[in-house]
């Protein structure tokens, strides 16, 4: 095999691998919403035919939401499996683009040349880097160099409801020696990762009912209870003065790091303060006796992500609302349980209720943290991997975000999973004006020939 021809044909290729980019991102495939299922259709048969087009025996498999992509093709050496995720986000609010989400663009920017538009690195433009790799060895080999199985899902963005049941019942055809992730980014947009900590989420909305209707607040403001009140006194209760989360046994299974991960994390020389002030920030609010890479990789959270009650339109009403609600998300660490912190904290909220007060709950998911073992030499062999890529030596990573497939690869199939992307922080992943750094999906292309290379020599 010749790695530098490999490398040399992605070079030449690399506006006709946009075009193919662009062609993909042109279907709206956005999985939680129902009057975008046929392009969710689409997606996956444009997916089956680019397999089928390098020679994998790749199908679309039905589930009870949106298909599956499960292709083959077998080869010399280990086996691994990719997995990436073909649906995409909502892209409300649309006022917020500077153009059709779905009418793809390449851009000249200040900081260089991206590609905009909804899944543009969430994860079309990842999946992509994968597949463009493949292209590019077999034309050069003739072969691809090794047993490869690719698993595409096109639910992942919609809590991924029909995947574990598919991973159960096909289990055997999806083992493989590792699987290979790619939904995860650079370090600081610059140092090449292998994300070896996830931190578990789970999704807890609430309903706190007061009176059985709307009311005058002129008329019973002051001797009627208001939800909103209620609520608000539960949410500004959930932290202490430390920034602790203070749900009752939250912290059981919460983990120290190691002195080696420790001075690990601090060789990154994180810079928290452009973290931060590129969003308008200043200074860390969570635990303050954590460091910001603690705070975001490997300490447990508690965030309302909405709330919302009475009159919100515009103008003014004097209103007293017979009811209130909250989205509020955990992200989980160690071997913290997330079915037992959900019960806990419903509890909680149970005793702060005052009379004539009651709350409905609903789930929104739940996943426990993973941690990866890179004792496995595979995991080294990547990294120096993309070391050789990129102009800074490549790391081993937490991740704040929570990727559960990570879980479900280890814990149903057990396989290893091996995290690697290339996304950078101002990709403006789930937000308006979506982009991929083109330098991202070139090197993301050249360093999947690379890893394929490195974990496939003898």
């Amino acid at each position: 095999m010749s790695l530098d021809a490999v490398l040399a044909r992605i070079d030449a290729d690399l506006p006709a691998a946009t075009e193919r980019l662009l062609d993909l991102l042109r279907i709206p495939s956005i999985s939680t919403d129902p009057a975008f299922k046929g392009d969710c259709d689409t997606a996956a048969d444009w997916l089956v035919a680019e397999l089928n087009g390098l020679g994998i025996d790749a199908s679309k498999r039905v589930t009870p939401g949106h298909p599956m992509v499960v292709g083959h093709i077998d080869g010399e050496g280990p086996h691994l499996l990719f997995y990436g995720h073909y649906d995409v986000q909502p892209v409300d609010p649309l006022d917020l683009w500077d153009r059709d989400p779905f009418d793809p663009e390449v851009q000249e920017t200040p900081k260089g040349t991206v590609i905009r538009g909804r899944g543009a690195a969430d994860d079309k433009g990842q999946l992509m880097t994968f597949v463009e790799a493949c292209r590019a060895w077999k034309e050069v080999n003739g072969t691809l160099p090794c047993k490869l199985t690719f698993f595409l899902e096109g639910e992942e963005e919609s809590g991924s409801p029909s995947l574990v049941p598919f991973m159960k019942e096909n289990a055997e055809e999806l083992k493989s020696d590792l699987a290979l992730i790619c939904d995860t980014g650079l370090f600081e947009s610059r140092v090449p990762a292998i994300t070896t900590m996830l931190r578990g989420l789970l999704g807890e909305e609430l309903t706190i009912t007061g009176p059985s209707r709307d009311l005058h607040s002129g008329m019973y403001g002051g001797v009627a209870i208001n939800p909103v009140r209620v609520l608000s006194k539960i949410i500004a209760g959930l932290h202490d003065d430390t920034g602790r989360i203070t749900v009752p046994g939250f912290y059981d299974g919460v983990p120290e790091l190691s002195d080696e991960m420790r001075a690990q994390w601090q060789g990154l020389a994180f810079d928290h303060a452009t973290f931060l002030g590129d969003v308008g920030l200043s200074q860390p609010a969570g635990e303050q006796d954590r460091t910001p890479l603690e705070m975001i990789w490997s300490r447990p959270t508690c965030e309302v992500n909405g709330i919302w009650g009475g009159y919100t339109g515009a103008g003014f009403k004097t209103v007293l609302p017979s009811k209130a609600h909250a989205k509020i998300s955990f992200r989980l660490v160690g071997t913290q349980d997330p079915l037992k912190i959900r019960e806990s904290f419903r509890e909680m909220v149970r005793a702060q209720l005052p009379p004539d007060c009651e709350v409905e709950f609903k789930p929104h998911g739940a996943s426990q943290a993973g941690a990866f073992d890179t004792s496995d030499p595979a995991f080294e062999k990547a990294r120096q991997a993309l070391s050789d890529e990129w102009p800074d030596t490549a790391a081993y990573i937490g991740c704040g975000g929570s990727i559960p497939i990570a879980g479900h690869f280890l814990n149903i199939l057990g396989t290893t999973p091996m995290l690697i992307g290339f996304g950078k922080d101002d990709d403006q992943i789930h937000s308006p004006n979506e982009k991929y750094d083109m330098e991202s999906f070139h090197k993301g292309i050249r360093s999947w020939a690379r890893v394929l290379a490195a974990l496939t020599r003898g």
